[in-house]
Order: C-alpha cells, then sequence, then structure tokens
C-alpha cells in the first residue's frame, strides 16, 4: 500500500483543471490528484440527492487514493453536497480527512473586492436554484445586493471544446445582459467551467466590474488553510507530481488539459459506484 498523502481535486469534468492549474502553480510541491466526472456531466441540472451520491463516490475514491484533504473544485457539488460531507460523512467514516469547497472562498473574496455592494453571479441551474451565494453573501453584510443568472448551456459549450466560438460569445453576451442592467460591481464565476471563459467575459463586462474566479481565489486560500493546520501539511507528501483521471478519459480532456497545463498530460480511466 502506498504510504503518499496526496491533495485530491474533484469536478464534473474539466472546469476544474483551470483551478487545478492555478492550485499547481501556486503549490508545486505537493503530490496532487484531479478526478473528473466527465462521464457524468454536467452536474448542474441534477437533483440533490444524485449530486451528494456522485460526490460521495467520487471523495471515497480520492480518499481510497492516499488523498488526504480534497478539495471539490466543483461549484454545484459546493452547494449541494459539502456540508453533508462534512457534517454526517466525514465525522463517520473518515474523521481524519477533510473536505474543501470553492464557493466559501469565492463569497469571501467578492465581498472583499466589491465597492457598492452589487454583486452577480452567473452559475449553473442547480447552483443558483441552492441559493447558496446569496446565503454565503448575506452572511458577510445583510445589505448585499446578489443578481444571480442560471447559465445551462456554458459547462456544455467547455466539455465540447468550443470554448474560443463566436457563438460562444453570443451566448456568454445573452446570459450577462440581465446582470449588467443593474450595474453590478463585482462578477463571481460561480462555476469553475467558466474561468476558462474568463477573457470572454472580461470583454463583455469591461474594465469596471471585478471578476472572481476561483482559479484566482483558491491556491492562496488553500495555502493558508494549510498554515493553519500544521499537523495536516506536514503528512502531505511532497513529491511535485500530478496524475489525472476521468470517468470518460476523452481526446477532448487530453487536449484541453495539455493546453491549460501548457505541456502533456496522460489521463486514466476509471468508474465510479
Amino acid at each position: 500500500m502506498s504510504q503518499e498523502k496526496r491533495i485530491g481535486i474533484f469536478d464534473s469534468g474539466f472546469g476544474g483543471l483551470d483551478v487545478t492549474r492555478a492550485i499547481v502553480a501556486a503549490l508545486p510541491e505537493y503530490e496532487y490528484l484531479y478526478l473528473g466526472d466527465t462521464a457524468r456531466a454536467p452536474y448542474g441540472d441534477r437533483s440533490q440527492e444524485t449530486i451528494y451520491a456522485f460526490t460521495k463516490q467520487a471523495v471515497e475514491f480520492l480518499f481510497a487514493h492516499d488523498c488526504e484533504l480534497v478539495i471539490l473544485a466543483c461549484n454545484t457539488a459546493s452547494s449541494e453536497a459539502l456540508r453533508k460531507i462534512q457534517q454526517e460523512y466525514l465525522p463517520r467514516y473518515a474523521p481524519d480527512k477533510r473536505v474543501l469547497g470553492v464557493l466559501i472562498p469565492a463569497a469571501e473574496d467578492a465581498m472583499e473586492k466589491s465597492s457598492g455592494k452589487k454583486i452577480g453571479v452567473i452559475a449553473t441551474t442547480g447552483t443558483v436554484a441552492s441559493g447558496a451565494y446569496t446565503r454565503e453573501l448575506a452572511k458577510f453584510d445583510q445589505g448585499v445586493q446578489v443578481f444571480q443568472n442560471a447559465c445551462p448551456l456554458l459547462v456544455p459549450i467547455v466539455e465540447s471544446g468550443e470554448q474560443d466560438s463566436p457563438e460562444t460569445f453570443t451566448v456568454l453576451e445573452r446570459y450577462l445582459a440581465p446582470l449588467l442592467r443593474e450595474h453590478i460591481d463585482t462578477l463571481i464565476l460561480g462555476c469553475t467551467h467558466y474561468g476558462i471563459l474568463e477573457s470572454q467575459i472580461r470583454t463583455i463586462v469591461g474594465p469596471n466590474v471585478t471578476i472572481i474566479s476561483s482559479a484566482a481565489v483558491v491556491p492562496d486560500k488553500l495555502r493558508a488553510y494549510l498554515a493553519r493546520h500544521p499537523e495536516l501539511e506536514a503528512g502531505l507528501s511532497k513529491g511535485g507530481s500530478i496524475r489525472f483521471f476521468s470517468t470518460d478519459a476523452t481526446d477532448t480532456f487530453k487536449r484541453l488539459g495539455s493546453k491549460l497545463f501548457e505541456r502533456d498530460i496522460e489521463v486514466e480511466k476509471v468508474s465510479l459506484g
């Protein structure tokens, strides 16, 4: 049995690769495993019960592959499954492990950077329906105004590798228009897939809207978390490697991952559940 102690990163598909690239760039010394449930993506329009079941399977897979700490680099999983995993699953089955999400770090960063407390959120249907961002932002300031828009077409666009097409820009304009009419000063990209579209989003919203993306926020939050938990950090292996797993190891995953990481990656196909 391997004695490696790794950091696991999970997403429903490709979106978490953007976050993973940023984490590995900021904290290159650790050992990482990335798992994308591409065969069952997107999660955004699934029931809470299904999202929890899929997320639990992913967490169990990563725990079985020596991950001490798992990051849910998936806003849908963070909003629909994280609390139950932390409060019910971990105490019973894995009390020495840790599972973190990306939603609260993004909300914290948005509140710190928002000048007028008019915050827009684009996310999956599931994340918007959960009200998780509205709830978390209100914990910081009851007076914050939150404007949300579900963007169900964006994940399939990224998953199909069409993020640079003219049609994608048109879709983004349509999704962002209602938020811009509210004169938001900050925009949360409430799905990790959307970070891959950030340059187009920046062009549409203009320079006066602050964009909050998981890739920009999570590395520093992870560094701070490890500093607060030295007993966990000290046990993590320092090998500087990363392995990629996917439930549907397609050429698209390899191509997009290799582009994001600026080097060829290999993807191992696995089954969950």
